[in-house]
């Protein structure tokens, strides 16, 4: 790899970062304008219906940009969104170069602007620091590709896996420093989801460090039995997901709920809310990426329906013991150890007392 390309394909990286949490739909996309070996411009996407990286770069530079190399995370769109296309832009500033980090995944451009600029004179070339440009936006190529969001669990838990004693108590198993980790990570993700029982166990509010984050509350509840008066109404948008009502049904309930809530109606599977179909209608609502809080019965339910794509355990130096005390992962299980879900790319680190494994779902 070009030494020169590799150095300034990290720096636009590090202008896309800039807006991490902040873009969904859209992924995140950093771009430099250099012209004699110096940066003139810098640009980054920084939220949904606002100018994309590379026009903010290019409009910077203005008539500097003639001859000089574009570089950018992302192919350049060729399409008409909530902004026009960006290869418009490009072939007016006068660029001679366009150095692009990877192909856009989204079907209705892949490759598409690329081709354009290639027509128009342009000499582009593809594929620098891939690898970490699809880290950064592994939840917008999975939300683009697959049609649902990607998932993340996250699991606060003892040192023999429980989330909470026999009795139900579970406030607090981690350390203060490991609960305020998890604050600021929940700014990166558009919804946080719990099933009823951790709103009925625990009445979490479930906010993210910024109040200015307006991070979806999804309460996956089959039948409607979240408390109205529920902590988490006063932080809204708060989904609940329950199963279509039936005629006859009582309403009551329902009324009220949807007051406080959007009520999400998806299929039903033995009794209990289609996960997959939940997915699927919660990405049609534009949410890319989930954080997965618990408890026990929705992440065991997850990894069943092989929904998972990344963990983070957090897990304190606690015994608690008890056949009877709440598991972290619960559901059906793997019928042998062979069969056992395994992480890569697993990162281990200590966080107050506490030590956070971290991995994706091979």
């Amino acid at each position: 790899m070009n030494r020169d390309h590799a150095y300034y394909m990290n720096l636009a990286i590090r202008q896309a970062l800039r807006a991490e949490g902040k873009t969904f739909p859209n992924p995140l996309v950093g771009a430099l304008v250099v012209k004699n070996g110096k940066v003139i411009a810098r640009g980054y996407h920084r939220r949904v219906g606002l100018p994309h990286a590379e026009v903010v770069a290019l409009s910077l530079a203005g008539g500097r940009a003639v001859d000089a190399t574009l570089y950018v995370t992302l192919e350049p769109c060729s399409h008409f969104g909530r902004t026009p296309p960006c290869t418009d832009m490009i072939i007016k500033s006068g660029v001679k170069q366009v150095i692009v980090g990877m192909i856009d995944p989204n079907p209705l451009n892949n490759g598409k602007g690329i081709e354009i600029l290639r027509r128009h004179g342009i000499d582009v070339q593809v594929g620098f620091m891939e690898d970490k440009i699809r880290r950064i936006n592994e939840f917008f190529i999975k939300y683009i590709t697959q049609k649902i969001p990607y998932i993340t669990v996250k699991v606060g838990q003892s040192l023999d896996g429980r989330i909470a004693t026999h009795r139900g108590n579970s406030q607090w198993i981690t350390s203060d420093r490991a609960r305020e980790y998890v604050h600021r990570l929940r700014d990166k993700f558009d919804a946080i989801m719990v099933g009823v029982n951790t709103i009925l166990r625990d009445n979490p509010k479930l906010q993210a460090a910024s109040l200015s984050k307006h991070l979806s509350k999804i309460i996956v509840d089959s039948h409607l039995s979240i408390p109205y008066q529920a902590e988490v109404f006063k932080n809204p948008p708060v989904i609940i997901v329950t199963l279509r009502a039936t005629p006859g049904q009582e309403t009551v309930n329902r009324d009220i709920l949807s007051q406080k809530a959007k009520i999400l109606e998806v299929k039903e599977k033995e009794g209990w809310v289609n996960l997959r179909d939940m997915m699927k209608k919660l990405a049609r609502l534009g949410i890319t990426n989930i954080l997965v809080e618990g408890g026990g019965t929705l992440i065991g339910s997850l990894f069943d329906e092989r929904l998972v794509d990344k963990v983070m355990f957090f897990i304190s130096p606690r015994i608690i013991g008890g056949k009877e005390a709440i598991s972290s992962v619960m559901g059906k299980g793997v019928t042998h150890p062979d069969k056992a879900f395994r992480l890569s790319n697993i990162h281990l680190r200590r966080i107050g007392e506490d030590f956070l494994v971290e991995g994706y779902i091979k």
